[in-house]
């Protein structure tokens, strides 16, 4: 378990008796807050609904989606726990630019202009340079000539994370390295499997003679019939499907920018709402 000081311990102990959750529930959302920077979460914990989303400002994202009370819940623990990391020190003081501390990035990049975390990986965005860390692991990349707008995990994926710029979607893989490992490409497995055995070539390596005749054309052209419709509708199906999880992708990015413009003050509490409930809808 995450290792706590003694404050961060007895605050923990007592949020945990009065939401009625384990030590452990309270201490895994506490993470997830911190990971967020005091401003929103990604947690998955089975006590609160399994996983979900929290927004400072007042979107929370919740497993049973149409359990308010629930809602409630993880958005008055959130807002708590945010409260706690700002005033008081709950995590032992880990020297910056190591594993272990909220500071995670290198040293001399400084100050990060924004960063996060989504479930295993934490970002910070500087000038022309972008820091990722998986497992311990901190890669530097060179944005370029990007000015990165917001950075969003693809759903279902742990390690593949994209960001947005002025040219639109960009994969991080795609950018240089200046020092690390990089994250783990994706396996393509989009290939054709060869046949083991080859109908045309018998034991002795020649070419067999092909016998055809009417029937059998006849039957390779029914079967080419009824296939056809079934691989377009296979296709047209994977198209809709990539379109709706990088519509949902591009959202949340947006829930995320919308968020901090609230907690910044720039957004009033009705814009902020308004603008909430619009983007909420394209999902």
């Amino acid at each position: 378990m995450q290792n706590l000081t003694t404050t961060g311990q007895n605050l923990v102990d007592d949020l945990a008796r009065r939401y009625n959750l384990s030590v452990d529930a309270v201490v895994h959302m506490l993470v997830a807050v911190n990971n967020g920077g005091g401003s929103m979460a990604q947690f998955n914990c089975p006590e609160l609904g399994g996983g979900g989303q929290w927004m400072r400002g007042g979107m929370t994202m919740v497993g049973d989606m149409f359990n308010n009370g629930l809602k409630n819940t993880v958005d008055n623990l959130c807002n708590e726990l945010a409260n706690i990391l700002a005033n008081n020190q709950v995590f032992p003081v880990i020297p910056a630019g190591t594993p272990g501390s909220s500071h995670w990035w290198p040293v001399d990049l400084g100050s990060p202009l924004s960063s996060g975390a989504q479930n295993n990986i934490r970002y910070a965005v500087f000038p022309q340079r972008l820091a990722v860390e998986l497992n311990g692991e901190v890669t530097v990349y060179d944005t370029l000539d990007h000015n990165i707008g917001g950075v969003s995990q693809q759903q279902g994926g742990n390690t593949s994370l994209s960001f947005s710029s002025q040219y639109g979607a960009v994969e991080v893989s795609s950018l240089p390295i200046i020092h690390g490992a990089g994250l783990p490409k994706p396996e393509n497995t989009n290939f054709a499997q060869p046949s083991v055995n080859n109908p045309q070539v018998d034991n002795n390596g020649v070419q067999r003679q092909s016998q055809s005749s009417s029937s059998s054309n006849q039957s390779v052209n029914h079967q080419e019939q009824n296939v056809a419709p079934a691989a377009t509708a296979t296709v047209e199906n994977t198209s809709t499907a990539r379109a709706d999880n990088a519509s949902t992708d591009d959202v949340i990015v947006l829930l995320e920018k919308l968020g901090q413009l609230h907690s910044a003050g720039v957004l009033t509490d009705d814009e902020f709402n308004d603008k909430k409930q619009s983007l909420l809808s394209r999902i």
